[in-house]
C-alpha cells in the first residue's frame, strides 16, 4: 500500500466487471490493467512496485501504463485537497478506470461534474423499510406516548428522510421528537410531523467541487485536460513524430546505401591512379 492519501484511486461510474473490459489491450497491457483493476485503493502502483509484483521490467511496464493511459482506462494528475486543520495541498493522483473513457469525459471529470457515487441497477435491491421508517416505529420505545401505527410512519417517513438528508443523525432526530412531550399526547402522528416541520434543521453548504488537474505520462508537467489528449502533452507528441521520423532504416536499405558508397570511392580511387 502507498502512504496515505496516495496510490491508486478508482474513478467513478465504472461499469460491472466483465472478461471483456480489456480484450481491445494487447495481451501484456491486457494482463497488466486486470492486475491495476482488482487492487484496492490506495495501492502503490508506481512502476518500481508493479515490477516487483509483476512478471516485467520497469521500461515495459512503463511503456504498457502508457499505452493503458492512451486507451482511457488511467489518468495521472493532482487534487487539491483540505487537511484537518484547514489546511490545503496538492495530493499525487493516479485514476483508474476498468470502462474506457474518452478525453471529453476526463476533462469532465477533473471539473468535477462527475458524480462520485454512480449506482449500478442490477446490484441495486429495493428495502422492505427505510432507515425513516424504522426510526419512526421505534420510537414507542423510548417514548411509549409516540407509538405509530404502520400507515403513520409511511406518511411521516418523507419528512424524517429531509432530516437525515440535511446531515441529522438518529440521535439528533429522537432528542427533537421526544424532548419536552406534552401529557398526555392526543396524536402523536401530528406532533410528530409538527416537530418534523419546525425544526428541521437548514440545508447544509453545497460541497465545493474538487480542484484537479492531469499530467503529462511523458514529462509529467501539469496542465489542462484539453491539452492532454491522451494523457501526453504536444511537446512529447512532437518528440515522438520526429523519433518515428528518425526511426533506423532497415537492413536492405543500409546495405544498398553501403555498396553506393563504395562503388563511389572506387570510382574516385581510380581517377586518382596516374597512367
Amino acid at each position: 500500500m502507498a502512504n496515505p492519501g496516495y496510490g491508486k484511486r478508482s474513478a467513478p461510474g465504472q461499469l460491472r466487471r466483465t472478461r471483456h473490459d480489456f480484450t481491445h489491450l494487447p495481451p501484456r497491457e491486457a494482463a497488466i490493467a486486470a492486475y491495476l483493476d482488482r487492487l484496492p485503493d490506495g495501492t502503490d502502483i508506481s512502476v518500481k512496485t508493479l515490477a516487483k509484483q509483476l512478471p516485467y521490467g520497469q521500461c515495459a511496464l512503463r511503456t504498457a501504463l502508457n499505452r493503458i493511459q492512451q486507451a482511457g482506462h488511467l489518468r495521472r494528475g493532482r487534487e487539491r485537497m483540505e487537511t484537518a486543520s484547514g489546511e490545503s495541498r496538492w495530493i499525487t493522483r493516479t485514476w483508474f478506470t476498468r470502462t474506457a473513457r474518452d478525453d471529453g469525459w476526463w476533462v469532465t471529470f477533473t471539473r468535477g461534474d462527475v458524480p462520485e457515487d454512480a449506482p449500478d441497477p442490477e446490484r441495486a435491491r429495493p428495502a422492505t423499510r427505510s432507515r425513516a421508517h424504522i426510526l419512526l416505529a421505534a420510537l414507542g420505545r423510548t417514548a411509549p406516548a409516540l407509538s405509530l401505527s404502520a400507515a403513520d410512519c409511511a406518511q411521516l417517513a418523507p419528512l424524517v428522510e429531509e432530516w437525515f438528508a440535511r446531515g441529522a443523525t438518529e440521535d439528533t432526530l429522537l432528542a427533537a421528537l421526544t424532548a419536552g412531550l406534552p401529557t398526555p399526547v392526543h396524536s402523536p402522528a401530528a406532533l410528530l410531523r409538527r416537530r418534523l416541520t419546525d425544526k428541521l434543521p437548514p440545508e447544509p453548504p453545497a460541497p465545493r467541487p474538487p480542484r484537479r488537474m492531469l499530467e503529462c505520462a511523458e514529462c509529467r508537467v501539469p496542465g489542462r485536460p484539453e491539452a492532454l489528449p491522451g494523457g501526453v502533452c504536444s511537446g512529447c507528441r512532437g518528440a515522438r513524430a520526429h523519433a518515428h521520423a528518425n526511426a533506423p532504416l532497415p537492413a536492405a536499405a543500409i546495405h544498398a546505401h553501403a555498396t553506393k558508397i563504395r562503388a563511389a570511392m572506387s570510382l574516385q580511387q581510380q581517377e586518382r591512379t596516374p597512367v
